[in-house]
């Protein structure tokens, strides 16, 4: 999971390097590259979107944080949005569902997590560590775990409702 490092609509580098992007208003856009293309990765057609770790990878993204500082912390004009919020964990569910990824630590996680949990060296990245709401950056793996119980609450929701759809 990532954020864009850019303004709140998805540019063409955006969808480059991820399968799917939130825009600040909530808008789903697809990325060049579907998220087989990280399985094969042949000629380098492929979204690249963590270092090392793009081999059979899905890059999700929000396209948000332009000129954010993590230190001092400063958002920025461009900070996520609740909605953008609301409809990423909803896309990130879905993905799971349709892929059947276990929502884990080690299998859903923010770019700022990749390193303390994988041990993979990453660039500077410390995307996602700040989420609509907070006043400051927050530890990875507390935003990480938050994300998660979204995501995990928009499955049980998911579920639930193709349930009631089927007992109709």
């Amino acid at each position: 999971m990532h954020w864009t490092a850019g303004r709140h609509w998805v540019s063409e580098t955006d969808r480059n390097h991820y399968h799917e992007i939130v825009s600040g208003f909530g808008n789903r856009v697809k990325g060049v590259f579907c998220p087989a293309d990280n399985v094969a990765m042949v000629d380098c057609q492929y979204a690249a979107h963590t270092k090392n770790l793009n081999a059979g990878s899905i890059g999700l993204s929000m396209a948000a944080m332009f000129d954010a500082r993590e230190c001092p912390f400063d958002p920025g004009f461009y900070e996520i949005t609740p909605v953008q919020l609301d409809v990423f964990c909803k896309m990130v569910a879905e993905y799971c569902l349709v892929y059947e990824v276990p929502i884990t630590r080690q299998t859903v996680l923010t770019h700022a997590e990749v390193q303390p949990t994988l041990g993979v060296k990453q660039s500077g990245k410390w995307d996602i560590r700040v989420l609509p709401g907070m006043d400051h950056v927050g530890d990875p793996t507390q935003v990480g775990d938050q994300l998660r119980l979204r995501i995990q609450s928009e499955i049980r929701l998911n579920s639930a409702q193709r349930h009631m759809r089927w007992v109709e």
